[in-house]
């Protein structure tokens, strides 16, 4: 392992910095689109309804890799070139949202109805309720399980080894064909995402601490 690292330093630093931005990119922009389609799913509005449900359903019922591939294939094709990098991003954001936004919606609906009914009564409207009573409490509610996607998320960002997205099994790849040293190779691989996921794992638990002792 020492001798993979001291020797393959380089690309295992790039493909390291290109899975966190990956993994950035597509934490941000899931959270914010899994909100959205949440919110759609709870709304009185029936045809918002049932198209924040069918997204929801569609894209967590189907393969990360087959809509990583689509917009690797599918987009260039007939459409406009798209980066492997790209692609992949684009796909674990919209797979990861679906997941995400199953999650909100299941915190938005264990908030009790009344605070809903009481914001309205004192003059809200129907989203200024739900930006500042409802959604920070759905939020605490559902931060161990929005911290499980966000693990995944980081580990699923091995799907742009598939598409050429230089990340870090793209690079572990790449050093296992050339050094034939598969075990250490991807032992190192192993222990960088470790790196990554870790701190990140704390950090949930520590927000899921300090959300129960602003509740207590």
């Amino acid at each position: 392992m020492i001798n993979i690292i001291s020797n393959h330093w380089q690309i295992l630093l790039y493909g390291l910095g290109q899975t966190l931005l990956c993994s950035i990119l597509a934490l941000f922009f899931s959270l914010v689109i899994g909100s959205l389609f949440a919110i759609m799913e709870v709304l009185p509005n029936k045809i918002a309804h049932i198209i924040g449900r069918a997204y929801v359903e569609f894209f967590r019922n189907i393969p990360l890799l087959v809509v990583t591939m689509f917009f690797y294939i599918v987009i260039p094709k007939f459409f406009f070139q798209i980066s492997g990098f790209a692609a992949g991003t684009i796909g674990l954001t919209i797979y990861t949202s679906a997941f995400i936004a199953e999650t909100v919606r299941a915190g938005i609906q264990s908030v009790d109805t009344g605070q809903m009914e009481g914001s309205r009564a004192n003059g809200m409207t129907y989203w200024q309720a739900m930006r500042y009573i409802v959604l920070p409490q759905a939020f605490k509610i559902v931060i161990p399980p929005l911290g499980n996607q966000f693990i995944n998320l980081v580990k699923n960002s091995s799907v742009l080894a598939f598409v050429a997205g230089f990340d870090l099994m793209y690079e572990g790849n790449t050093i296992a064909s050339t050094t034939f040293d598969t075990i250490n190779s991807y032992l190192v691989v192993g222990v960088l995402y470790l790196i990554i996921t870790m701190p990140l794992s704390y950090y949930m638990r520590y927000l899921e601490k300090k959300s129960n002792r602003g509740v207590n």
